[in-house]
């Protein structure tokens, strides 16, 4: 199998990260490419019609995509317990917020790198760090215990969106006022895993 990839990509890196979680990275070959959504990769195209990644391309079926979709598939190639039934509404909730935490970051990178600089929106910016900043409290106030406990999707999108903003948004300070978060997040980011990816 070959996972289509850029390591910048918060939402590729979720997907490596479960790669080395599972033990699955010697059956799937990293293959990075060079797309944006104004100049898609012809081979990335030819995998997701949409244009994005990560998609990973299956030796006996079609291209699969988004970055759930492959975990969920990543997790059950490898018999793993990153989706536990016992939690799973609380699993697929952390991971959709973490994965929308992405969305807002890639869509101000997008909005500062892809966009002529007259036709930029502040207000647009601030609105998805608006959505960004929010997520990032509510998860610090309501979903410490659950970041504590074993490892799960959910986790491993929190800390690969964290740090995306780290890489590409620093200056926001999300560590202010979210000291239980930002401590977490030290702490996961000394996993094999999340150094192995690193940007």
């Amino acid at each position: 199998m070959q996972l289509l990839m850029s390591p910048a990509s918060p939402f590729v890196r979720k997907v490596r990260v479960v790669l080395r979680e599972t033990n699955l990275l010697d059956q799937i070959d990293e293959l990075e490419v060079a797309t944006t959504p104004l100049a898609p990769d012809s081979t990335v195209l030819a995998a997701n019609p949409l244009g994005k990644i990560p998609a990973l391309v299956r030796d006996d079926g079609p291209a699969i995509y988004d970055s759930r979709v492959i975990t969920r598939f990543l997790n059950d190639h490898a018999g793993a317990n990153l989706y536990p039934q016992s939690r799973i509404w609380e699993v697929l909730t952390l991971e959709a917020t973490a994965d929308a935490i992405m969305d807002a970051a890639v869509l101000m990178t997008y909005e500062g790198r892809l966009r002529p600089e007259a036709q930029q929106s502040p207000d647009w910016v601030e609105a998805q760090w608006g959505k960004a900043s929010r997520a990032i409290a509510v998860i610090n106030a309501r979903w410490m215990s659950h970041l504590s406990g074993p490892l799960d999707t959910g986790q491993i999108g929190v800390a690969c969106a964290l740090s995306y903003i780290d890489l590409r948004h620093d200056a926001r300070g999300w560590r202010s006022g979210n000291a239980a978060l930002a401590e977490w997040h030290s702490g996961f980011s000394t996993r094999d895993s999340m150094v192995d990816t690193a940007v």
